[in-house]
């Protein structure tokens, strides 16, 4: 058995007992039986009360409900006539696996020395200090504190792999955005920064002897470094995108595209969304961010599109998916649905784009082909999904 299963078991159990207890004094029809009948139909509906409103009762109530349950439970056993006693014994597991769930340790340690104790006047009064009597009950109750326990050592221990794999994926993605900064900062800001520097160094050498040519040097180094400013400025805000931490992710991307679209030479880039949108955190909608941003440039600097479709949509299975649909030259040798294999001249942010993805356990997938345009598709939970089981309480 499941240790995620034993609440589920134990409310069976419950449930089991008191049902055949009810049925077995009807069937007796005595005024004593109709009277321990409605304790123990008390029983049943205290109990359950409580389970259903579990979430709702503060750590003194649940303590208070326990009492009551425990004090009707033995008052119950007391007045059941002694054939009908020993099965009732049973009720001390579930109840065992509701001290289990009280909010100290003490609590749970009197509550559960109070079980035993009551356990095992009901097996005396039903058939003295018998062994056989005695063994079963008590050791199904003890068995079940150490199986809960085992469930309990097993959901923290899920706990701390997950927030250790959380925090694995937090640091990927800041290598891989690190990464990435580099990248932008050696193919722009440091190469252009290179060139005027050396157009500087010429302009000094021509000041005395062309002073016209080493004053159209420095125009076009200021002219560069006009550009530079306005990189460094964009690599900012790739960093920090303030559209995205102001109006969400929906925003972020419509922006990104209204962007793209405006660049000389671009396509006409399209956005909608599909379906009520719910919170991502901001490290998954920058990755979504950042990975639209770069299909965006592989369609307009490879796939020549005159027209590109960007939709965000957000499942009812808590996934944030995000297309984006051209109609380009296309390209051979990705293997539909997957992208696993670089095209020619397209397709060097794509592995990029899925190392960030898988950071946080999302996928890319391509249908391309020559001619036909290219579709990506990019899927993304809104949340982490690593499994920690059952809450403890």
């Amino acid at each position: 058995m499941s240790a995620r299963h034993l609440p589920h078991l134990m409310f069976l159990v419950f449930l089991v007992v008191v049902v055949g207890t009810l049925v077995r004094l009807v069937e007796l029809n005595s005024e004593l039986c109709w009277f321990v009948a409605s304790l123990t139909a008390a029983l049943a509906v205290l109990y359950a009360t409580g389970l259903a409103h579990w979430d709702r009762l503060g750590g003194a109530v649940r303590v208070g409900w326990l009492g009551v349950l425990l004090v009707l439970w033995s008052w119950t056993a007391q007045l059941l006539p002694a054939p009908l006693a020993f099965g009732y014994a049973w009720l001390a597991v579930p109840l065992a696996v509701l001290a289990l769930r009280m909010p100290t340790r003490a609590v749970r340690a009197v509550a559960l020395g109070v079980i035993t104790a009551l356990l095992v006047a009901m097996a005396v009064r039903v058939g003295g200090p018998d062994p056989d009597l005695l063994a079963p009950p008590i050791a199904a109750v003890w068995a079940t504190v150490v199986l809960y326990g085992m469930q309990r050592r097993l959901n923290h221990e899920l706990a701390e792999t997950r927030g250790e794999l959380a925090r694995q994926q937090r640091e990927a993605g800041r290598t891989a955005e690190r990464a990435r900064i580099a990248r932008d900062l050696h193919d722009t800001l440091a190469q252009e920064l290179a060139g005027s520097r050396m157009l500087l160094q010429a302009a000094e050498r021509d000041w005395d002897r062309r002073p016209d040519t080493a004053r159209r040097q420095v125009r076009a180094v200021t002219a560069a470094l006009g550009e530079h400013l306005t990189q460094t400025r964009g690599i900012i805000d790739d960093l920090t995108p303030p559209v995205l931490a102001r109006d969400g992710l929906e925003a972020a991307l419509r922006e990104v595209c209204a962007r793209t679209a405006a660049t000389a030479g671009a396509p006409r880039v399209t956005f909608h969304t599909d379906r009520e949108p719910y919170p991502v955190s901001t490290e998954r909608a920058v990755a979504l961010l950042r990975v639209t941003q770069g299909l965006l440039a592989n369609a307009r600097e490879h796939a020549h599109a005159a027209h590109v479709h960007v939709t965000l949509t957000y499942t009812a299975a808590r996934t944030v998916l995000v297309e984006v649909r051209d109609d380009g030259v296309g390209a051979a040798g990705i293997a539909v649905g997957t992208g696993r294999t670089r095209p020619r001249g397209r397709g060097f942010g794509l592995a990029a784009a899925r190392e960030r993805l898988d950071a946080f356990g999302g996928t890319l997938g391509v249908d391309s082909a020559p001619g036909l345009g290219t579709r990506v598709r990019v899927a993304l939970p809104a949340e982490d999904r690593v499994p920690v089981g059952g809450a403890t309480r």
